[in-house]
């Protein structure tokens, strides 16, 4: 991060034992102020950039015009192809080194999720680009007439002595920002990955009400800090911190080369031979960078190769663990019928309130509530199960966030909400997020109701089109509800678990109806001109019930997970449940610290999950 840094102070500062202790400082400063936001400080960002791009595009032109103005002829790849043929493979060799003219221009990148593509690609064609290439051809032009000079730096060594110290201080604000783009675009990905269920729980603190995206993880924060000062004691050089670089760099390059091959055949929908020209011919490109940058492996370059490897064992055991934990859940799910039953059955008692019951299943009765309600025999009066999912979109938009049904009949105050958010949306603190949720179910009740009286009466034949709890349910959008003739209420003859597809199909079609199967009953639901009355005061009822559960609180029940690999797993895959997850499971944010649930209003129910 601070490669530039350390090599103008070892080049220039009488003090170079000095190096580490201040390079560290500045990280640690750097880390420390990250909690203020990217906005308070973001104002001076582009004008240190523009300024640092203007002073090496001026020492560029300078090098230029005083030590070689035909240096332009290098541009020409002509001569790249005879440097090759004349060096073999000392010039390959040397690609690894030619590679680090282009590290640090890819920070730019990383804020993608802050920026338009119109705005990046205009920035680096007409000006990150042309700035690069006068500043290289002006080193060029400088040890073309310096050879005694090959080894060194030579961009430090072309400033003139003058304005030496002015740009080395200018140079040290670049490598600031161009570091906070590359935290900044850390904190995104990370907060995507969790959003996406492939990263452990961390929390994620919104710096800023006005800007979009501007976002501060502690935890990672602080992770980075420790591991930038590790690295910049453990190398102690520029060498080792540029190879490290380097092969980091490339792999990324030859990483997204190979997706976007898929891009052009799975989203764009074009021939596999477009595809399969665009991979060999980026692809032999990068792969000849590669090869050279791997070879200094053991000078610094396997760092990120380590990293990486860190980083992608812990997103497939969280993501592979996750998935394990909602089939066992879904096979362990009880039915419609059991809840309705068990007022006679456990002499249940329905206490004041609103009870959220926080579940990944999108249908059916999860099995901590099930453990819950055996060992003590109450429930709230109004009933909640709660389902937040993470969808892979960017946005969903608010009208389209809240998918409510019933759980049973409305006499039953039982109620389902699918919570949908983006992977780039601001999630809500929980203050509001009680008070949005009570507002779409008072809605959700008033449509409901409406809709009985608006269609009369009807005879509903289910034989051809079952609502099967165990498949899914009537979900309406609030806000933008478009009913269909289906059951007021969930019904499930069946409670052996059924096969549900993990994920939600929203890319297409935000307004979600689940799937119906065969049914058996047949329900008939009869109106007369006395039943108008009756339905406006059952509808007044109801609310007056969710109104007063509102008053006397909210309860949040959380199932507290311990998972184990069953027997007979292999042993790898022992060693990644028994010890990866369930480590990084105990060290991450919980879901209710994940929710925002107050302390007080909180129930955790044990669970044991065998996967």
């Amino acid at each position: 991060m601070f490669n530039t840094f350390l090599t103008m102070v070892y080049l220039y500062l009488p003090f170079a034992d000095a190096v580490i202790p201040i390079t560290c400082f500045i990280l640690v400063c750097l880390f420390a102020l990250q909690h203020y936001g990217t906005h308070r400080v973001g104002f001076v960002f582009a004008p240190v950039v523009l300024i640092w791009l203007l002073c090496i595009s001026g020492l560029g032109l300078y090098n230029i015009f005083r030590w070689n103005p035909r240096v332009y002829q290098a541009i020409s790849p002509y001569y790249m192809y005879k440097f090759l043929k004349k060096t073999r493979i000392s010039g390959w060799m040397s690609l690894g080194g030619v590679l680090l003219c282009i590290t640090g221009s890819e920070a730019m990148f990383a804020d993608l999720g802050h920026f338009s593509y119109m705005a990046i690609q205009i920035a680096f064609t007409f000006l990150v680009y042309p700035t690069l290439i006068l500043a290289y051809m002006g080193q060029a032009a400088y040890l073309s007439m310096h050879h005694e000079n090959a080894d060194a730096i030579s961009f430090y060594l072309s400033v003139p002595e003058k304005v030496k110290w002015p740009v080395i201080l200018v140079a040290i604000l670049a490598s600031v920002v161009g570091s906070q783009a590359i935290i900044s675009g850390t904190f995104s990905i990370i907060n995507q990955s969790q959003s996406l269920g492939c990263f452990p729980r961390v929390k994620v603190i919104h710096t800023s009400d006005k800007i979009h995206g501007q976002i501060y993880i502690p935890e990672v924060n602080w992770i980075l800090m420790v591991l930038c000062i590790a690295v910049t004691i453990g190398f102690r050089d520029t060498k080792h911190l540029g190879n490290a670089s380097g092969l980091a760099v490339m792999t990324v390059m030859l990483v997204t080369t190979c997706l976007m091959s898929l891009v052009i055949v799975l989203c764009w929908r074009k021939p596999p031979i477009l595809a399969l020209c665009f991979l060999l011919f980026f692809g032999s490109i990068e792969i000849l960078y590669f090869s050279a940058s791997l070879v200094k492996f053991t000078e610094g370059a396997w760092l990120p190769i380590l990293l990486a490897l860190i980083l992608m064992a812990i997103m497939f055991v969280w993501h592979y663990a996750t998935i394990k934990k909602y089939e066992f859940d879904l096979h362990n799910k009880v039915s419609l019928e059991w809840l309705l039953a068990l007022g006679p059955s456990l002499g249940i008692s329905r206490v004041p309130g609103i009870g959220m019951v926080f579940t990944d299943l999108t249908s059916g009765i999860p099995a901590n509530f099930s453990r819950f309600v055996t060992n003590l025999p109450a429930f709230h009066k109004i009933l909640v199960f709660v389902c937040v999912k993470s969808v892979p979109v960017p946005y969903i938009p608010a009208a389209e966030r809240y998918l409510i049904s019933r759980v049973g009949p409305p006499a039953h105050r039982s109620y389902r909400c699918i919570i949908r958010y983006g992977y780039r949306d601001v999630h809500q603190d929980v203050d509001s997020f009680e008070t949005e949720l009570a507002a779409k179910l008072e809605e959700f009740i008033r449509f409901d109701w409406a809709r009985d009286h608006n269609e009369g009466p009807q005879s509903f034949d289910y034989d051809q089109a079952r609502l099967n709890e165990s498949r899914g349910c009537r979900l309406a959008v609030t806000g933008t509800i478009r009913y269909s003739r289906e059951p007021p209420y969930e019904i499930d003859e069946n409670p052996q678990p059924a096969s549900v597809s993990i994920g939600l199909p929203t890319v297409d079609n935000m307004r979600d109806i689940m799937e119906m199967g065969p049914m058996k009953r047949r329900v008939r639901f009869n109106d007369d001109s006395s039943a108008c009355d009756e339905r406006e005061t059952q509808m007044l009822q109801e609310l007056d019930d969710l109104s007063d559960g509102r008053q006397s609180g909210s309860a949040f029940i959380i199932g507290h997970s311990h998972v184990r690999a069953k027997q007979g797993s292999s042993f790898l895959k022992r060693i990644a449940i028994n010890f990866g997850y369930n480590f990084l499971r105990r060290n991450c944010r919980g879901p209710d610290v994940a929710l925002r649930v107050p302390p007080v209003s909180l129930l955790e129910v044990g669970m044991v999950y065998v996967v």
